[in-house]
């Protein structure tokens, strides 16, 4: 989930009902595989417009709303949109060689185009068109317009499966029209998008001769992974950075909660916090300082980045450089806030900060209809976590679900549409050619498939590893084991490519 991010990602506040005594207010800060970048300065898609000549061209697909009834309203149409880039692809006019598609996210698909540059590398390699598609719900791809987000009858259409098969009849619809019924089409995602990726491959493998699914927690449904993994990843991240920092950020929660337990608290921490208005619910803070630390665990890249905020290397490093070097006996809000502040402002340059009401620069607020629906991730927290207890029951999900949006989840369907449970005894019979890759910390490494299955169904996994660290641009910075696992990654590319066409050789 990864995500990317989110990875690439918004933090979506599922209103769970919380067993934990910590809080009153009944919401979990439930991590998007791709978080939102929640303060108001410049994203990706605003300071990149020159670039993107460059890097994409735009267009638009007439897609079918409903690809698996036939009722009359099934047939409407709606624009889906992608981009593309045929800089290095062969001139044709009968086009052999590759295509690489990227599996869309949950949010604008500007903003992933934009940060896998993995294949924008590769391309001049393999002679490769990109094509990156946008998932529906999302960004532009909106099939009810400013009505999409109306109700359950709209949202209904909002499905992984509907989202896999637009690709597929785009795709389908591209070879055709571009005159490249022979080019191979591999697909490649990252977080949720990594988990369509491998689905795809699944689902379609007529489609796509291959898939490079990165951080993609398709093993965190169901009963898979324990529940307490993502959160218990993030913590020993911090641990293994400097257990002085993870037990002040243990012991910061119930010194926030008392503080802001009164309406003069809560004005003072509106002063400590830097709010650029008065904040309503302690909560708030909590969920602004929580997910600090649950996104740069994320992106914990070993080189400067710029994917979810202007973020130094080792990131984790420096969020606890900044708790150690307070004195003895130092307030430990202060410290937490200095903190969360590496990730909202490490440039320095805002003066306050929107703990409420925050913005949604990448339009990812679909995620909240999937993760109700079929993308039920259980999630909890120990007594060993640096976070506050927490326990996830389906009844609570059920309740909180059917009070948003009126629906029930299907925490089952998952897995019952793409496996998942034994998977690796599954997989290894019927499937072939996917790449797994997943960096230790991430904490979504821990509901991704760690172990390769076969000799075509390959993990790579990394220790110091972040989220889909493997799809960015490569840059000068790059520590030699990610350079020898991009390295690998475009080798097995090549191995199936390479047998496609000798396949392609011995049919004709």
């Amino acid at each position: 989930m990864d995500l990317h991010s989110s990875p690439l990602l918004v933090l979506i506040l599922l209103t769970l009902t919380s067993a934990s005594n910590f809080i009153t207010i009944s919401s979990l800060p439930i991590p998007l595989m791709t978080p939102l970048q929640s303060l108001k300065q410049k994203d990706a898609t605003s300071n990149s417009k020159q670039s993107n000549k460059s890097l994409f061209t735009t267009h638009y697909f007439p897609q079918e709303l409903d690809h698996f009834t036939f009722q009359p309203k099934s047939f409407n149409l709606f624009h889906q949109k992608y981009l593309m880039n045929s800089t290095h692809w062969d001139k044709g006019p009968v086009h052999h060689q590759p295509i690489f598609v990227y599996t869309g996210n949950e949010g604008n698909i500007e903003w992933f185009a934009e940060n896998t540059g993995f294949m924008y590398d590769i391309a001049p390699k393999f002679g490769a068109l990109l094509v990156f598609i946008e998932h529906r719900f999302y960004g532009e791809s909106l099939p009810f317009g400013n009505d999409s987000y109306k109700n359950a009858e709209t949202l209904g259409y909002l499905t992984s499966t509907q989202a896999l098969a637009d690709y597929a009849i785009l795709i389908r619809s591209l070879k055709q029209n571009l005159s490249a019924e022979a080019s191979p089409v591999v697909v490649f995602g990252g977080s949720y998008g990594g988990m369509l990726a491998a689905w795809f491959r699944l689902k379609y493998p007529h489609m796509a001769i291959g898939a490079l699914s990165s951080s993609a927690p398709i093993l965190q449904f169901d009963n898979i992974t324990p529940w307490s993994s993502f959160y218990d990843a993030v913590s020993q991240d911090f641990k293994d950075a400097s257990m002085n920092c993870f037990e002040v950020i243990k012991g910061s929660w119930d010194e926030i909660i008392t503080k802001g337990s009164t309406t003069e608290g809560l004005m003072e921490l509106s002063k400590k916090f830097k709010a650029c208005q008065p904040v309503q619910s302690v909560g708030s803070f909590r969920d602004w300082i929580w997910s600090s630390y649950t996104y740069t665990a994320m992106v914990d890249y070993p080189m400067p980045a710029n994917f979810l905020m202007p973020l130094p290397a080792f990131p984790i490093q420096e969020m606890c450089r900044r708790i150690d070097g307070f004195p003895a006996g130092s307030d430990k809000i202060d410290m937490v806030i200095a903190a969360a502040s590496v990730y909202y402002n490490y440039t320095g340059d805002q003066k306050c900060f929107q703990i409420e009401k925050r913005s949604d620069p990448h339009g990812l607020d679909g995620w909240g209809w999937q993760a109700c629906t079929e993308m039920v991730m259980p999630m909890t927290i120990t007594n060993q976590s640096m976070f506050p207890p927490y326990n996830f029951t389906y009844e609570d999900d059920i309740i909180s679900c059917n009070s948003t949006y009126g629906v029930k989840p299907r925490p089952h369907w998952i897995t019952t549409e793409y496996g998942g449970i034994r998977i690796e005894q599954v997989l290894k019979r019927y499937a072939s050619n996917i790449i797994f890759s997943n960096g230790m910390i991430d904490p979504w490494s821990r509901g991704g498939v760690l172990k390769s299955i076969s000799p075509s169904i390959i993990a790579l996994v990394t220790e110091k590893g972040a989220h889909h660290l493997d799809l960015r641009f490569a840059t000068k910075e790059d520590p030699d084991w990610l350079i020898q696992q991009r390295n690998q990654e475009i080798a097995i590319i090549q191995g199936w490519i390479d047998q496609y066409y000798q396949d392609l050789k011995d049919t004709s």
